[in-house]
This record gives structure tokens, sequence and C-alpha cells, in this order.
């Protein structure tokens, strides 16, 4: 029988299942639904506070099915959006649809995923561009 999908469509899918995965693994659930979302809203919530040219250099790291998911719904006329760490956090539990006390765990578990799968610098760039509190938020140690 032949493959269903050419084969840079199979990879593509590969490639964002081992990011998926990865992060299923560092939030410590077998949900993917949730790792999907928590995925998908951790790229959105950098993504409307970079500048447009840090979110597109940003953007050509991630694999081509997470860079859709990146600019799904970008408006690059609106950016950078500018909000504060509560700005954040709220933000994070309604797309992401989990709890305020969640996101100190989650956010930082999923910006090491994403460190170890973007060339090196590529994420502190990217968040050099975000106040010290959101920063300090996604870099605070994970468990």
């Amino acid at each position: 029988m032949p493959p269903t999908h050419p084969p840079d469509f199979e990879h593509a899918i590969h490639t964002a299942n081992i990011w998926l995965k990865a992060t299923s693994e560092a939030l410590g659930t077998d949900d993917r639904h949730l790792a999907h979302r928590v995925l998908r809203t951790w790229l959105h919530t950098l993504r409307d506070r970079l500048t447009v040219d840090v979110a597109a250099n940003f953007a050509a790291q991630l694999p081509e099915l997470l860079r859709g998911i990146y600019y799904d719904g970008w408006d690059p006329s609106a950016v950078p959006v500018k909000y504060d760490r509560e700005g954040y956090v709220n933000r994070f539990v309604q797309e992401a649809k989990v709890t305020a006390e969640e996101v100190p765990r989650i956010a930082p578990a999923v910006a090491a995923v994403v460190r170890e799968h973007v060339s090196p610098g590529q994420l502190e760039a990217a968040l050099n561009q975000l106040p010290h509190d959101i920063r300090a938020l996604l870099l605070q140690p994970t468990a």
C-alpha cells in the first residue's frame, strides 16, 4: 500500500510530534491535547510580545507545522502587545485552559523544551525583548 502522505509531510508531522512528546514529558502528562494547548499558548504569548523582525527570526527556528501554529491568528501590525506578568499569566490561563497557579510551573517547562530544540542563543534573543518580570517567569528553574 503506497504512503498516504508525501515524505516531506511525514517528516513535518514527525518533527512536530517530537516537540509535543518533549512538552508532554516536561509537563509530566500523557495528555497530548494539553501539551498542544500549552505549547501553542506559549508560542503565541511569546510571539505577540516580540517585534516583527524578532518574531520572524524566532519562527524560522520552528518545525514547519509548529511554525504554522505560531503564525496562526498573528497580526503583525498589532505587535508587540504590551502586557506585564499578570497580563501574561491571564492570557496563558485563558488560552491554555490551565489555572494561574500552574503557569509558573508550565511556562518555564515549555521554555526549557524550546531551548533544547532551537539553535543556541535563539530563545535568549527573543526573551531579551520581554519585560524582566515575564522573562523571569519563563526562566524559572524547572523541577
